[in-house]
């Protein structure tokens, strides 16, 4: 992996938000939508009332930071650039991460995201507005799911509604050690399930979950709901199933795909396929660790003395999951957040024979600095089918800017055919 010192930062991006087909690739278009921040990162996309496509992420000046909020923009329907972001949370006692919008059936728009104490996520709570107007106003910030005395509550993707009506909000708990930072070793998934649109909620834990994160659900078409989770011990994708609505789990299983304990998302499409966008890589590709996501701040901002300043990465055992403090599993930070790669899956996912990548790149992540340009990742997607039936991706851009990937139906044929899938 190369040296940050010696590895150079990338041209400026062009963040105006415009789609421009890509050369050499018909049926692919990309743009980077305007970037308010030094840093921005964890994208997530939805179709909103009346068709327009919206986006929101973080940003600021690095996660943990409290200057770090969410950010909206939108792409009008049949338009070709993204507007100027908008601020949607400005609590400067809290980084404000990895929002979610969420379009119920009965109308609205939601706005779901987590807030901690600097790099904390034992302490994060999260946290909900409600736009009656499709995204253009918003009303006062609501505390859904408040932290608990020993784990904080995080989220990451949307919410899934069955068809019986039945809401699925996927979280995780980031549980407290007694003495040490939190690492995220002993996170463990939930779902959180409400039967009245959200008026209530009540949790469905997953068995044997310890590692497992950002647990994404889709309804298969015969009923059956999939998750797929990333890994903190970067080994591989896991799976679970759920036959009654989501009231129970099996316990989390890896699958062939590998994982590098960074986010993934999935979705099913019309015709019943699954497109799931994920990094390609593990722990067996990484040639360093990083003690955490977080060893470059501590609970005042930015530490001036850490790698995200120009100082080398600290040390950090090796090997993925391996026992360590106590004989426990270790969670690995640090594995190349690259290529960037796009899955297709005729079988309920059981196997994915199209596989192409989107981004290539080193993928380097022992760092989050995006103000001297060390973070060269492209990493947590997100993906939709659009209207039109081809397919919508956005994801962090070397935590510069959030890049937006738009596939025509002819572009994912075409890739199909050439996989024989």
């Amino acid at each position: 992996m190369p040296d940050p010192a010696t590895s150079s930062a990338p041209d400026a991006l062009p963040t105006d938000g415009v789609l421009r087909p890509r050369a050499g690739d018909p049926g692919r278009a990309d743009a980077y939508l305007p970037a308010p921040a030094v840093q921005n990162h964890a994208a997530n996309l939805a179709e909103l009332p009346g068709g327009d496509l919206g986006c929101v992420w973080f940003g600021g000046t690095q996660e943990g930071v409290s200057d770090i909020g969410v950010w909206f923009s939108r792409l009008p329907r049949g338009a070709d650039t993204w507007t100027e972001p908008v601020a949607l949370s400005d609590d400067r006692t809290r980084s404000e991460q990895n929002p979610v919008l969420f379009a119920p059936p009965s109308g609205g728009l939601w706005l779901l995201w987590t807030a901690q104490r600097a790099g904390h996520q034992d302490t994060s709570e999260v946290r909900r507005r409600i736009s009656a107007d499709g995204g253009r106003t918003w009303g006062a910030v609501e505390t859904l799911f408040p932290a608990r005395p020993t784990s904080g509550v995080f989220i990451r993707q949307p919410v899934t509604v069955l068809d019986s009506g039945r809401w699925l909000l996927p979280v995780f708990h980031c549980v407290s050690v007694p003495g040490r930072a939190w690492v995220g070793d002993r996170d463990t998934s939930a779902v959180m399930v409400s039967d009245d649109q959200g008026a209530t909620w009540r949790e469905r834990p997953v068995p044997d979950s310890t590692g497992c994160v950002h647990m994404n659900i889709q309804a298969l078409a015969d009923g059956t709901l999939l998750a797929l989770f990333r890994s903190r011990w970067a080994d591989h994708v896991h799976r679970s199933h759920s036959t009654d609505g989501g009231e129970t789990w099996s316990a989390p299983v890896p699958t062939a795909l590998p994982n590098n304990n960074s986010s993934i998302q999935f979705v099913r499409l019309r015709d019943d396929r699954l497109a799931l966008v994920y990094n390609a890589s593990s722990a067996a590709d990484a040639t360093e660790r990083r003690v955490s996501l977080y060893d470059e701040i501590d609970d005042d901002g930015l530490a001036p003395s850490t790698p995200g300043a120009g100082a080398p990465a600290p040390e950090a055992p090796t090997g993925a999951g391996e026992p360590g403090r106590e004989g426990e599993r270790t969670a690995f930070w640090g594995a190349p957040r690259a290529p960037m790669t796009l899955a297709v899956s005729a079988d309920g996912g059981a196997t994915w024979p199209l596989r192409h990548d989107l981004e290539v790149g080193d993928g380097y992540c022992l760092t989050n600095n995006s103000r001297d340009g060390l973070n060269r990742e492209f990493s947590y997607p997100s993906i939709l089918q659009n209207a039109d039936g081809g397919l919508d991706v956005a994801f962090t851009y070397y935590r510069q800017a959030i890049k937006h990937v738009r596939l025509s139906p002819e572009w994912l044929a075409a890739r199909a055919a050439e996989a024989g899938a």
